[in-house]
């Protein structure tokens, strides 16, 4: 058995090494889509399966999905920036982060074992969080002058990842009008941090706070979903992502509440699917993520100030709330070599204005997503798929719980390029 999960240890770690994921994948810091076909339609496919990805959104998804292997790399750009105004705990001005391009590679595989059965894999990843401030000399009128850093230790960021692996099993039933699938999934996170000085008598543990290098964190969990076929060419679909329990990182014990917990969030989706005609599809759907039930990620700032420390069982968070996205995508047939797509995404972002400090390090504050893409057959075996995104420049503004006079604006935009090559067996 230790044998076992040193195995499974060593290939997520594997896995991290060689597929580079970033921060703010877009819906908090979960990706909008997985696979370009998915990504090109804002992620509105539980109901819409076409590769062997759709088990990362819908497992019950692979029974629709023939013999098929699919790799594929996008390359993510998320602009960042913060700006603070009046004087106060932090220098004044605009920052912007740096580090801006990052590639993510992603895989699944699927096979028939009969009319009825199907099984998978697939390896992919959420980004998690990242930020890369320069390393700026405080003013006279920061809270630590002539030093350097945002908050007092030099250069600030942190960074965070996440890998899947999931295997799946899918049924399908009455001629394949219904089909249910279950996938376990087993998760890989890397984080570190620096550049934190300034919290290190606010922590339960300072020691083990920032500046620690990169630690990581394991765990399990699993996805159920069902596809059904309501009326011809109406398909209803719905998952549901259990929260997957992570071991904690215990480099930044004295970071994340709960010493050191970073578990990941459970989620639900459910969509329709409506084949307009022979040519056109049209879907809808519906994701709700539950951000506020980690408490590292979900509890306020606020009770850092009234002596809670971080890291403590209850201690503060990032403040994010659950997210709720509505995701609207259509795909239209030109023929038989060439696939057309396009979607619009959109979905409160997490953060409210009395958490800005905290999230200086994690601005996932985007809500709105343009996609397009198409396929293209190359031959009766192999094909290639290509996605585009922009989600337009949000900015959200608070004071400073510690400094009352002082207001910080934080924003973003994101481009994203996804580049597929599917062979069929």
């Amino acid at each position: 058995m230790t044998s076992s999960r040193a195995w499974i240890r060593t290939v997520l770690i594997s896995i991290l090494a060689v597929t580079p994921l970033v921060a703010h994948a877009t819906n908090g810091y979960f990706a909008h889509g997985y696979g370009a076909r998915s990504k090109a339609m804002a992620g509105a496919t539980t109901a819409f399966s076409q590769d062997s990805l759709a088990q990362a959104v819908n497992p019950a998804g692979l029974s629709y999905v023939d013999d098929r292997f699919d790799g594929e790399l996008e390359l993510f750009a998320p602009f960042r920036e913060y700006r603070v105004n009046g004087a106060g705990m932090l220098d004044q001005g605009t920052q912007e982060s740096e580090s801006n391009f990052f590639p993510i590679g992603t895989l699944g595989w699927s096979r028939k074992l009969d009319d009825a059965q199907t099984i998978g894999l697939a390896v992919y990843g959420n980004g998690g969080m990242n930020t890369d401030w320069r390393n700026v000399v405080n003013s006279s009128n920061s809270a630590c002058p002539g030093q350097p850093g945002v908050f007092c230790g030099g250069r600030t960021g942190i960074d965070m990842a996440q890998a899947f692996v999931v295997g799946t099993y899918a049924h399908s039933f009455a001629n394949g009008r219904y089909s249910i699938g279950i996938s376990p999934i087993f998760a890989a996170q890397t984080f570190k941090a620096r550049g934190l000085a300034a919290f290190s008598n606010f922590s339960s543990d300072p020691n083990n706070l920032t500046d620690r290098g990169r630690d990581y964190s394991f765990g399990a969990g699993f996805r159920v979903g069902a596809q059904a076929e309501l009326l011809h060419g109406l398909r209803l679909g719905a998952s549901y992502k259990s929260r997957i329990y992570m071991s904690e990182f215990e480099r930044y014990r004295g970071l994340f509440a709960q010493q050191g917990g970073f578990d990941i969030p459970d989620s639900f989706n459910v969509g329709l699917s409506w084949d307009v005609d022979d040519a056109l599809t049209a879907n809808f759907d519906v994701e709700h993520i539950r951000y506020g039930e980690i408490k590292s990620v979900g509890n306020p700032i606020s009770p850092l100030f009234q002596g809670a420390p971080l890291g403590a069982g209850n201690g503060p968070g990032f403040g994010w709330d659950d997210m709720t996205i509505y995701k609207f995508g259509a795909q239209w047939q030109q023929n038989a070599n060439w696939i057309w797509r396009g979607g619009l995404s959109y979905g409160q972002q997490p953060i409210t204005g009395s958490e800005v400090l905290f999230n200086i390090l994690a601005p996932g504050v985007q809500e709105w997503h343009l996609t397009g893409g198409f396929s293209h057959a190359l031959s009766k075996e192999d094909d290639l798929s290509f996605a585009f995104m922009y989600s337009p420049r949000k900015t959200i503004t608070g004071t400073n719980p510690q400094s009352p006079g002082q207001t910080i604006e934080l924003s973003m935009e994101q481009f994203s390029l996804q580049l597929g090559w599917s062979r069929r067996f």
